[in-house]
């Protein structure tokens, strides 16, 4: 008789809103993503500086499930909606998987392998060194500059302690003087 009353009558019996009006046989017949998981992993969340914790739950080595970490001090569980819906980000079926490189004044994206696209960014790295590089003050052949305006680097907000500082060692061994993080603009 309970599951025959229209919504609003049962939502009247439950009035301390336990679930009983919402329930029904095929929701009591479901069972939550996580309990088949096979392991849970922590991790952190990558949206933005705040870091909250994240429950990874991995089925067949496929992500099922993401819940925040009620372990976690930053967050104590709770993840904002991006977090909430990282397990789709992490699952989409538009995913790329690959490189994708438009060229100049091109108009269409191309696939490339890991190693031309690495090699790519070195090159220019290299070239934009070589063409920028500022050994000495115009004018003032005993002041040493040894710095290149023609590269630069803006950390994202994400990054932890020890990543900032190994950037900041890579770009400062690369003459560069602008290095920049996004948590601080």
């Amino acid at each position: 008789m309970g599951d025959r009353l229209p919504p609003l009558l049962r939502q009247l019996r439950d009035p301390l809103a336990l679930g009983r009006a919402a329930r029904s046989k095929r929701s009591a017949s479901l069972k939550p993503r996580t309990a088949t998981a096979d392991r849970v992993v922590q991790s952190v969340c990558p949206y933005c500086a705040v870091g909250c914790g994240q429950k990874v739950y991995v089925k067949d080595e496929r992500v099922v499930q993401i819940e925040g970490d009620p372990d976690s001090p930053i967050s104590r569980g709770r993840l904002c909606p991006k977090g909430a819906a990282s397990e789709q980000y992490v699952n989409s079926p538009m995913r790329e998987y690959k490189v994708k490189y438009r060229r100049p004044h091109g108009t269409e994206w191309e696939e490339l392998d890991l190693e031309t696209a690495t090699d790519m960014i070195a090159e220019r790295v290299i070239a934009a060194r070589r063409e920028t590089w500022e050994e000495h003050q115009e004018g003032k052949p005993d002041m040493r500059l040894d710095r290149t305006r023609g590269i630069a680097f803006l950390g994202g907000a994400t990054l932890d302690s020890e990543e900032n500082y190994l950037i900041k060692k890579l770009f400062t061994a690369l003459g560069a003087i602008q290095i920049e993080n996004q948590a601080r603009i």
